[in-house]
């Protein structure tokens, strides 16, 4: 199976696209300036305490109060809290963990009014980004994550991952990893670490040794709230979540990022420093390898995939439900059972895409079409942890219901990604009036001298939608090519398919985007047009 990474870079968002065979089965999109994602490390306040939820409600600085739950502190707290009030009151030095002496755990069972104290200082992760209308979830169980290691301060135990099959590389890891720890610092060993040497291990132990001592010693002098650990690269956290030695190729379109993710994948496997490629083409990266369209198609809440059967997808705060449809696929057999079958186990399948597409967590309801014979809703299920068994977050999934109803509990640490698949119109921005479109390519042109003309901006890109390109350029003498050599022909005109049919946008020579979209001019540019056209009528 071919795996390719495609990542857009764009000036305020990165999008990171994994194809299979060319087919889009994960996309990650990112702000670039966003706050509050899995892993940051806050300096923070207990802002209120919940003994009814065995809660605290923590200050670190969003526009909601994040949530600490009694579980979320670790067993370990006692040892915790010591070294952070330490740390705190003597700004001069840094503790050292590893000469402290470790204190009893905290008992499973007890309230947070026996741990916690109002206005009280804290160092806390981000185990759960913002969702919907609730602030972010917080441990004190602190983390830092590697390739190979998870470094787990204030710890003595180390945890081997499952999916390291033999039993002779998780005893030779668990030895390996043993030797180089420092004293009350818990490893935990990823799966990426299976056959790696010491020298490696050690490399990256002393990395994330040194992750946790920058922190201690920001927090020291930090004001509360604030952040005082985050990822080196938002891009390369994404990346290494995600990353296999099996990718054929990993294309980029922005220099600084090619240079970001060639240093690490030349860190973690340099034998395939050669995969990462950079794009420089100007056909957007999305349009080259069929993202978009594949986007377009993918999101939304009704979904097609085969012989007209589709699933429907409706999201409410405290579900995702999913409706499989048969579509004219009840046309395809006179025996309803093994079509309700077919149908169902490539819903599945698709289903099982979306889930990572999408990256849905929480509770989801799949309501298949009803089946009679218990062995059917046997392979059904079976095909569906089959499918599912690639993902890589947690699931868990219950067999069909009487109702057959199939229930599927998945991870959920981020918002699911939304993308809307309606276009917005451009040229009547919601009003249900559109421009005449045969005047649309007298606006262009506007626009164009506008910016060389008045602006005297040259070396600029215009995307506009594939059908307005076409029409454009068609023809030996085109309006395209009459338009450069009356302006000067130091721009070009190109196709992209996120455009709206009446939409375009302008991208100068250093990749910024200059906006020229508002409403008002498309109105004048318009009625110029019109009266153009009306003198052009009345001197004929």
């Amino acid at each position: 199976m071919k795996s390719e990474l495609i990542v857009d870079v764009q000036p305020t968002e990165v999008s990171i696209a994994l194809t299979e065979d060319s087919r889009l089965v994960s996309l990650q999109k990112e702000s670039r300036n966003i706050s509050y994602a899995v892993g940051d490390i806050y300096l923070a306040k207990v802002k209120k305490l919940m003994p009814g939820l065995n809660a605290a409600f923590v200050d670190v600085g969003y526009e909601k109060d994040a949530f600490l739950h009694y579980l979320d502190l670790g067993s370990q707290f006692s040892s915790y809290f010591q070294f952070v009030k330490q740390a705190l009151e003597d700004t001069k030095k840094v503790p050292v963990l590893s000469k402290m002496k470790l204190l009893p755990d905290i008992n499973k069972h007890g309230s947070v009014t026996d741990l916690l104290e109002k206005d009280m200082t804290l160092m806390v992760q981000i185990a759960k980004e913002p969702i919907s209308s609730k602030g972010p979830r917080l441990t004190t169980e602190i983390t830092f994550t590697g390739r190979f290691l998870v470094l787990i301060p204030f710890s003595d135990k180390i945890s081997v991952s499952q999916k390291i099959k033999t039993t002779e590389e998780k005893l030779r890891l668990r030895q390996l990893v043993e030797s180089i720890r420092p004293k009350n610092f818990g490893v935990i060993v990823r799966t990426s670490a299976e056959g790696k040497r010491v020298a490696e291990l050690n490399h990256e132990l002393k990395t994330l040794l040194k992750c946790w001592d920058d922190t201690v010693q920001k927090a020291q002098h930090a004001d509360v709230p604030s952040l005082i650990f985050e990822e080196e690269s938002r891009i390369v956290s994404m990346l290494r979540d995600v990353f296999s030695p099996s990718f054929e190729s990993i294309h980029v379109n922005d220099v600084e990022t090619f240079s970001q993710i060639s240093k690490y994948v030349d860190l973690i496997a340099p034998e395939r420093h050669d995969i990462v490629k950079l794009y420089a083409k100007d056909e957007p990266i999305f349009d080259h390898f069929s993202i978009t369209k594949q986007i377009k198609s993918s999101f939304g809440k009704t979904v097609s995939f085969k012989s007209g059967a589709y699933i429907i997808i409706e999201h409410t705060e405290a579900l995702h439900v999913i409706d499989v449809n048969s579509g004219n696929r009840s046309k395809a057999s006179n025996d309803q059972e093994s079509n309700a079958l077919e149908v169902n186990l490539r819903a599945a399948d698709e289903i099982a895409r979306q889930l990572r597409l999408r990256d849905m967590g929480g509770i989801i309801v799949v309501d298949f079409i009803d089946m009679n014979k218990s062995e059917h809703r046997q392979a059904l299920y079976d095909h569906m942890k089959e499918v599912m068994a690639n993902d890589r977050a947690r699931h868990n999934i219950l067999p069909l219901s009487k109702f057959g109803l199939m229930q599927i509990t998945r991870q959920r640490v981020r918002p699911a990604l939304d993308v809307v698949t309606a276009e917005k119109c451009p040229s009547c921005y919601g009003k249900g009036e559109v421009q005449p479109s045969l005047l649309f390519t007298d606006v262009l042109k506007e626009k164009l001298e506008y910016l060389i003309n008045d602006l005297k901006v040259t070396g600029f890109i215009m995307y506009v939608h594939p059908f307005v390109d076409a029409y454009l350029k068609k023809g030996l003498i085109s309006l395209y090519r009459r338009w450069k050599i009356e302006l000067g022909g130091k721009f070009q005109i190109l196709p992209d398919q996120s455009l709206a049919y009446l939409q375009y946008k302008v991208i100068d020579n250093k990749k910024n985007e200059i906006d020229l979209a508002e409403e008002k001019d498309l109105e004048t540019s318009s009625t110029k047009s019109k009266s153009k056209a009306k003198n052009r009528n009345n001197e004929e």
